[in-house]
């Protein structure tokens, strides 16, 4: 269970306490000095935290609906470019709100092979940077404000008249729950300006390892590094925090939050910790960059915040800014290194293990972002229409040979039909999850448009399925029927078969492209191919039937199986089309430039001879 998730019911609980009490007890001793009550103290503290936290998750929810599928866009719009993939990062943790999320989001990117692997480095770096952004916000002192926020967030989430106004409100209201929990620590914390004992400690984080030590322990804890963040600048503006010590438990908050990819990582894929194993390397080396000269770095800061009048909060923001960004680009031209070392360090995995059925790119912790988790089921949908196609090309060889045939994936553990078989388990296997992956989506709050998507692909579980269904229950047991009846389809009829069997099989390499890439010209392509398909299909018909009326004899013995399996292609094709039907009006596909040219199908309109 996620850390942050278990603790937060319970922070909340005791934030609905500190409502309850009175103003003047929030301080923890009175105005004579009285003796702190750590009672009250503590109970300030985590409540503060709890408002801040759920705050932040607000407006991350706000923020993600008002987003929608712009965020799928932007990552689906990556290149090799390292600069564009650091500025992606950066911007959708920022929508995000977690810089562990977003490395969590990359695995089922890579793993749907939307982006390499070096690809994702350059997004992990921009996270990081993604993260300051809240720390920026944090540091403005808006917490006079917060009550007005909350109110005017509230007013549109409740008299919005559409999606938009709702989300609109509950970034406000986010922001403005945030910031009160900002201002409960803050008065709670007064008490401590002249406490000798915490005046101690907080000169103890002076020492960059004792700084870095709290700050990654206090992020591990709460699974949030703008949390750990936000609760310095709290401390630096009740000046209880020397900038020396704040941008030391910086440093420690953006090392303990590898934490929350390295658990997400035990017992995942690989991918899941080829990119928990740069989180910590990037996160950890960019933390020993910088840990042996803090104190020139805090001068170099304050420096510069002389010249703006800015204070010690404004100077720990900037700090947190300066030490992300310069780690970005120290590292972003050795991402390709990085990306050898770390693929060298978890080699891939040995085919074998990939026989039994599992899902390779959903992600539970994904879901709450709709948009991000749609791409993560089309991705999964793309391996289904990958799995058909192996199924597909397998199930004609033994028609056309009649020596035993091994697995094209898995030659030394399965024959050719048991390899047909395990695939049509894993097709069954992933069509159940997925389509309860899907409907977990369908249960968050969506972005406008988004409902009918979910819609669409649960629709289209249903024809990919059946595809499978066509080939291990329909072509397959004609093998066997083949074999008994001892004769083989004439010269003519082979060709013609092997001809169509080839082009259905470029329908199923359309649809695998189409998902994976979400293009909207694949799926014409596939509509339009439907009813060529179709044509040629009549023409064979037609050939076969005058090979019959010739009285060919290889033709008339083979006439039933040859028939059936004219009809088995034509489903398939059908379903393929209905496939292509349903994305094209789900407004899940987008213009991309167009890739027909990788999947060539010569001889479209080319009418086979019967002499052929």
């Amino acid at each position: 269970m996620n850390l942050k998730t278990f603790f937060l019911p319970i922070i909340i609980l005791i934030a609905l306490v500190v409502t309850v009490l009175p103003p003047d007890t929030l301080y923890a001793a009175d105005q004579e000095g009285q003796t702190i009550s750590w009672f009250l103290l503590t109970v300030g503290l985590l409540g503060g935290l709890a408002f801040f936290l759920y705050g932040m998750e607000k407006m991350s929810e706000g923020m993600k609906r008002s987003a929608g599928n712009k965020l799928r866009a932007i990552l689906a719009s990556l290149t090799r470019n390292r600069f564009i993939a650091l500025c992606v990062g950066a911007f959708v943790t920022m929508i995000i709100q977690s810089s562990s999320a977003t490395t969590v989001m990359l695995v089922g990117f890579v793993q749907a092979e939307l982006m390499t692997f070096v690809q994702s480095l350059g997004v992990i770096l921009g996270a990081n940077i993604g993260t300051t952004i809240t720390a920026q916000m944090v540091a403005f002192k808006l917490t006079d404000y917060a009550l007005i926020m909350i109110i005017a967030g509230f007013g549109l989430r409740m008299l919005g008249k559409n999606d938009r106004s709702k989300s609109i409100g509950d970034i406000l209201l986010g922001f403005g729950i945030l910031f009160y929990g900002m201002k409960l620590m803050s008065d709670t914390m007064v008490p401590l300006r002249t406490y000798p004992e915490f005046i101690r400690i907080m000169e103890g984080l002076n020492n960059p390892f004792m700084g870095v030590l709290a700050g990654a322990t206090f992020t591990a804890l709460v699974q949030s590094s703008s949390a750990s963040t936000g609760v310095v600048i709290v401390l630096a503006q009740q000046n209880l925090i020397t900038l020396d010590a704040g941008i030391s438990v910086v440093i420690g908050a953006n090392v303990g939050t590898c934490v929350t990819a390295g658990l997400a990582a035990i017992g995942s894929s690989r991918e899941a910790k080829r990119v928990a194993l740069a989180h910590v390397l990037f996160n950890v080396g960019g933390a020993l960059l910088f840990l042996f000269w803090i104190p020139q770095f805090a001068e170099m800061v304050r420096s510069v915040a002389a010249i703006f009048g800015s204070g010690t909060a404004r100077q720990v923001a900037n700090a947190h800014t300066v030490f992300n960004l310069s780690v970005g680009l120290v590292f972003l031209p050795f991402i390709g290194f990085f990306g050898r070392l770390i693929v060298r360090i978890i080699p891939e995995m040995a085919k074998d293990k990939l026989i039994d059925p599992a899902t390779l790119h959903l992600d539970d912790s994904i879901i709450s972002t709709p948009a991000i988790a749609l791409q993560l089921a089309s991705a999964e949908i793309a391996r289904m229409a990958k799995l058909l196609g192996r199924m597909h090309r397998a199930a004609m060889v033994p028609f056309l040979s009649k020596k035993t045939k091994r697995d094209e994936v898995f030659p030394e553990q399965l024959t050719l039909l048991q390899g047909i078989q395990m695939r049509e388990k894993k097709i069954n296997f992933l069509e159940e999850r997925i389509r309860r992956y899907l409907l977990d989506i369908s249960r968050q709050e969506l972005a406008e448009g988004q409902g009918s998507e979910v819609n669409a692909l649960i629709a289209l579980l249903d024809s990919m399925e059946r595809i499978g269904d066509v080939i291990t229950k329909q072509i397959v047991p004609l093998v066997k029927k083949k074999e008994h009846i001892k004769a083989d389809f004439s010269e003519e009829g082979k060709i013609e078969l092997i001809r169509y069997h080839e082009k259905i099989g470029k329908q199923l390499d359309r649809l695998k492209e189409m998902m994976t890439r979400m293009d909207v010209s694949l799926a014409r392509k596939v509509k339009k191919k439907k009813s060529r398909y179709a044509q040629f299909d009549s023409r064979l018909r037609k050939h076969h039937l005058e090979r019959m009326l010739a009285m060919k004899e290889d033709s008339v013995e083979t006439h039933s199986i040859h028939m059936e399996l004219m009809d088995a292609l034509s489903q398939i094709n059908t379903y393929c089309a209905d496939i292509a039907k349903k994305l094209l009006k789900s407004g899940l596909l987008v213009e991309k430039e167009d890739t027909g040219a990788k999947i060539k199908d010569t001889a479209d309109v080319q009418e086979p001879s019967a002499g052929q």
